[in-house]
């Protein structure tokens, strides 16, 4: 397939650059291909579109101010975002200045020095001289993604991150988990909505464009997971009674489906390189929620490998003449899929 193939026109000014008021205020798009039907909706309507016995799936991962800035001993400005901790004091990062720093030179960063280890593919191995957790808590920002187009305020700490954050690792939010508020929560549960939790640290390569022309020879950039017995526990009661996997964003997607990569789900703690694209066949999520993604992205063409090509970018069509609030703090969709994906495990 072309990566054309999942184009769409999106006007600028319905990428959200700030979140609402309230998480829950977002609206909702129920996209079920099998009907077919759109329906405008809002997160808060959640619980009537889900049935008692559905298990929700979040990411709990939480979102480090990953983003430094310092110099290079010439003087010239960089800019950092780490994307992977390899120990207490390296890391693998992106960087970003008017010239690419050479292996064996050093930065200056927030009073760090920084020595330029090496590079790995597009990323930088750097070893700092104390502790970068420690470094990124007293001088990191909040890592927004390229195209929210304004300066860091104080709320992004707040509200660029899930209130069930509890891992720390990750370079950008999961974004579908940003909807959800304490009152949601409480609503899902009173219904007999179950939920859990798996963790995926999110990389800034998710905003990485698709360089191939065509999809199958792009290769995902790896992200470190985890998906312990207790959701292989949670998932297999949900399928035993009849109840529905709903994964929360693209991330809970990528996890559970790794771990179920062997044939079933089974404990998994590792990194994934998944990329799902039309024609997998999933074997564990039954529905999902997700935000609306950038045009020829692979969270895009995830969607369409559950819900169908033709129905989603009819649906991110009607988005757009509804004037959806698009990407990281815009809205979300709850997708149904195309048919019975679900592959049986051997």
């Amino acid at each position: 397939m072309h990566k054309a193939d999942f184009n769409f026109e999106l006007p600028e000014g319905l990428i959200a650059q700030a979140p609402l008021a309230r998480r829950s205020d977002s609206r909702l798009l129920l996209l079920d291909p099998v009907s077919p039907r759109l329906e405008d909706r809002g997160i808060r309507d959640l619980p009537t579109l889900l049935a008692p016995g559905d298990l929700l799936v979040f990411n709990d991962t939480k979102v480090l101010p990953a983003r430094l800035r310092g110099r290079k001993d010439s003087g010239g400005a960089v800019e950092l975002l780490i994307e992977r901790h390899v120990s207490d004091t390296e890391v693998l990062a992106w960087l970003r200045a008017s010239k690419s720093p050479r292996t064996g030179s050093s930065l200056e960063v927030a009073g760090s020095r920084v020595a330029v280890l090496g590079r790995e593919a597009e990323l930088y191995r750097l070893a700092f001289d104390q502790s970068v957790m420690a470094l990124l808590e007293r001088h990191g920002e909040v890592p927004l993604p390229p195209y929210i187009r304004r300066p860091n305020q104080a709320q992004d700490r707040e509200r660029y991150q899930s209130v069930f954050a509890r891992v720390p690792g990750s370079a950008a939010a999961p974004t579908a988990s940003l909807h959800f508020d304490a009152a949601l929560l409480a609503a899902l549960a009173q219904r007999g909505i179950e939920h859990c939790f798996v963790t995926l640290h999110v990389g800034a390569g998710t905003f990485a464009p698709v360089r191939s022309e065509q999809i199958e020879g792009h290769r995902l950039h790896r992200e470190s997971l985890e998906v312990d017995d207790q959701v292989c526990a949670a998932v297999a009661r949900t399928q035993a009674r009849g109840g529905r996997v709903v994964a929360i964003g693209t991330t809970a997607v990528r996890a559970l489906e790794t771990a179920a990569a062997g044939g079933a789900l089974a404990d998994y703690r590792g990194d994934t390189e998944l990329f799902i694209y039309p024609g997998y066949a999933f074997r564990v999520v039954d529905a999902m929620v997700t935000n609306f993604h950038l045009p020829e992205s692979s969270l895009l063409m995830l969607v369409c490998a559950f819900a169908g090509r033709e129905p989603v970018l009819a649906a991110y069509r009607h988005a757009v003449a509804q004037r959806y609030r698009f990407f990281s703090y815009g809205d979300a969709m709850l997708v149904f899929p195309a048919a019975r994906l679900r592959e049986t495990a051997p």
